[in-house]
């Protein structure tokens, strides 16, 4: 008991001394002042996936028809906004894309890279609402322990990099993840608007191709900082190439059996995961599920 009585004030004591380095421009600003917000809503949605299948066992699913058009159109135009910003920002402050230290100033580009930034730390939050139409659906199939993982990590070590280096070379990874998300999210809209549509995504197979090779630029990156001495926090790049590692692993595993172990499942009809990470319509199944009748009964309505 004493041991962790010490390990328990060692970490207050850490934290108290890391919030001397921290960001003073964003300890103010929305969900910034304290980590507690960011751990109860992560909490929550851990509490949801253990009462919400519980909760919809014995109860038809709802097919969310039109809320996830209107959220996945939003979600559109919330990561087109921050890659937009950031873009824009980065290149007005003059940004190398190799090496950018964090400026804590209040020059307003800085503050606007540091804006866009925070809206990304959101709208990770507000992915959480992918998991939930899954549940909601019934898909739990779809809650695999990658889409999980996907979103609880990224909305607590988004606050950490907000709170520390909303600046600097996070743009870059950032730019990168919301331009992708631009392209999956209007995946995901197209097909919530029914089977007519499915033939227009024609980059829905490559989406996780992408990923992949975001998870490796991203190693690449960091790494070329730390062999360079870029003077942008050494400790969040190696945080950065360990957590894209442990992506490049479970996306493989996803992509194996997906597309490797079962190469003729597409051909006698089944339907294989677009994405293995987010939102309500991972997989391949708009058609059926937006064009067809159910079999087991109708779903409940919006």
């Amino acid at each position: 008991m004493e041991a962790v009585t010490h390990f328990v004030n060692d970490t207050v004591e850490f934290y108290k001394w890391g919030l001397t380095i921290a960001d003073k421009r964003v300890e103010n600003w929305p969900m910034m002042s304290s980590p507690l917000p960011t751990l109860a809503i992560s909490c929550l949605y851990l509490l949801f996936l253990w009462a919400g299948p519980r909760y919809m066992q014995d109860r038809q699913p709802f097919t969310l028809r039109k809320t996830l058009i209107v959220y996945n159109f939003s979600m559109v135009v919330l990561n087109f906004y921050i890659a937009k910003e950031l873009l824009l920002g980065s290149r007005a402050a003059g940004y190398s894309y190799l090496c950018q230290p964090v400026n804590y100033s209040n020059d307003v580009n800085e503050v606007r890279i540091a804006s866009a930034l925070w809206w990304y730390y959101i709208s990770k939050g507000v992915e959480f609402l992918d998991t939930v139409f899954f549940i909601m659906r019934k898909k739990f199939n779809q809650v695999s322990f990658l889409h999980v993982y996907h979103h609880c990590t990224m909305f607590i070590l988004w606050w950490i990099g907000i709170k520390w280096v909303p600046g600097g070379q996070s743009f870059f990874g950032a730019t990168i993840n919301s331009s992708i998300h631009v392209l999956m999210y209007g995946y995901y809209g197209l097909a919530a608007l029914g089977p007519q549509m499915q033939k227009y995504p024609w980059w829905k197979k490559y989406l996780t191709i992408i990923q992949m090779i975001q998870f490796h630029v991203t190693i690449g990156h960091a790494g070329h900082s730390l062999y360079t001495g870029c003077p942008f926090p050494a400790w969040m790049q190696w945080v950065l190439i360990g957590y894209a590692v442990t992506f490049i692993v479970l996306f493989a595993n996803f992509y194996y059996h997906a597309y490797r172990r079962k190469p003729f499942s597409a051909q006698k009809g089944g339907k294989p995961v677009v994405n293995g990470t987010s939102n309500g319509h991972s997989k391949v199944e708009e058609v059926e599920d937006n064009g067809k009748k159910q079999k087991k009964g109708r779903a409940k309505r919006e």
